[in-house]
């Protein structure tokens, strides 16, 4: 226990020293397996280690994932996709935000990333919104709770990462997020709704014209057809999550060359900006993994599941503790750093208390979500007021209203767990 407690002390001072947390955990691994079984023990293990969790085949869908949403975003569908939901609800009270959010959904089930979808609406929607005077508080707020969506909304990377760490269904994973994803758009519609008819924040748009609206339309279905085809490949057991990766990125290339709208320089940059995030990602996999075998050499899981096991805490109570753990992280770390820093441990005490695994990624998902949007971090946020110029205490102040929504909605689905369940059995097998 004592040598467990230096090592995560040790830990800590490399993240204060702002040391990228994958290396932070690869390198307190490491040091943590070196003094419990030798320098080359502790050697063939990273060996081993990295090369056995970098060598996953699971984890090609998350290069091609991320290509495909770096394809469609150099390609202008995001704007598309935009300005094809306004042209149909803008006309309401609200309705421009209301846009926004549903631009986000479409926008997070072809990226997959909520910082990249944070800034694609920060970019195309918030001047709209400006544009039809809106306040910079309600516009640039919708915009970070917005992006939110992609962590939840398959082909979420974090799902993928999950999935990778804990050994669960992606395919699961990413039918489960649906509902939860839907639910909580409607969740930051009512809110916005809420906000228009009792504030002056929200005018109406411009007016409504069919003609108008079947025309962006035009532009977005192929990329619905594309999400339908990815998404039900998954779920109708045609494809696995990799094979259905590879299909989006050549149904992103089919659409951007169709509507040539894609340059070749911008081209070369996305391939460049997903190679830079897979290695990112694939690192903090790898080295995850090491900072898990020194858990597993010290016994520190083996002494948590006695624990549990053993103690008088109901497990909706530990269930709950792990849950405040996380938010607090989220407070102060990006999602995918809470993911390889808490699972190691917080999953294996929720298998111990006999929670269902794809469930409960969701309940984490959900919750690190609402990490992106709480301060003083709130990743979402940062990136809204880099991006609009927007103060980030303002953005946090009209944040507020959407992150009371966010923690009901959470409530909702720990309550009833068949709400994410209930379309993953409905899989074929």
């Amino acid at each position: 226990m004592l040598i467990f407690l230096a090592i995560l002390a040790l830990l800590a001072l490399f993240m204060i020293f702002r040391m990228p947390i994958a290396f932070a955990m690869g390198l307190t691994g490491f040091i943590g397996l070196a003094t419990q079984l030798g320098w080359r023990p502790a050697f063939a293990v990273l060996e081993r280690t990295f090369f056995d969790s970098s060598s996953s085949f699971i984890l090609v869908a998350i290069p091609l994932f991320i290509l495909m949403a770096e394809i469609l975003t150099a390609g202008d569908v995001t704007r598309r996709a935009v300005y094809a939901c306004q042209a149909w609800v803008g006309h309401v009270k609200g309705g421009l935000a209301m846009a926004t959010v549903a631009a986000s959904v479409i926008l997070a089930a072809l990226v997959g990333s909520s910082t990249a979808s944070t800034a694609a609406m920060a970019s195309s929607a918030f001047p709209e919104m400006i544009k039809h005077k809106y306040s910079e508080r309600l516009a640039a707020a919708v915009v970070s709770v917005g992006g939110t969506l992609a962590v939840v909304v398959p082909p979420s990377i974090v799902l993928v990462v999950y999935g990778v760490l804990t050994e669960t269904s992606i395919g699961k994973l990413f039918i489960a997020g649906i509902i939860p994803g839907l639910i909580t758009a409607t969740g930051l519609a009512v809110v916005i709704s809420i906000i228009a008819r009792t504030t002056d924040q929200a005018p109406k748009g411009d007016p409504f014209v069919l003609k108008k609206a079947i025309i962006e339309t035009r532009h977005v279905f192929p990329m619905a057809l594309l999400i339908i085809c990815v998404i039900g490949a998954i779920y109708g057991g045609i494809a696995s999550p990799s094979e259905s990766a590879a299909l989006g990125v050549m149904g992103a290339l089919v659409i951007v060359i169709f509507q040539r709208t894609l340059k070749f320089s911008a081209f070369n940059n996305s391939v460049s900006r997903a190679i830079k995030a897979t290695v990112m990602i694939v690192a903090i996999v790898a080295c995850s993994a090491i900072f898990s075998n020194f858990l597993a050499f010290t016994r520190i899981t083996h002494s948590l599941m006695e624990f549990v096991a053993q103690t008088d805490m109901s497990r909706e109570m530990i269930l709950g503790i792990i849950i405040l753990s996380l938010l607090v992280m989220g407070m102060f770390m990006d999602q995918l750093a809470i993911l390889s820093l808490a699972m190691p441990l917080a999953f294996p005490t929720a298998m111990a208390l006999d929670y269902n695994p794809i469930w409960f990624g969701i309940v984490v998902t959900k919750t690190v979500e609402i990490g992106l949007l709480t301060p003083p971090l709130g990743l979402n946020a940062y990136v809204a007021a880099a991006q609009t110029g927007v103060k980030l205490g303002t953005i946090f102040r009209g944040i507020m209203p959407f992150l009371v929504m966010e923690i009901v909605v959470l409530i909702v689905l720990i309550a009833f767990p068949q709400i994410t369940l209930w379309l993953p059995e409905l899989m074929l097998k």
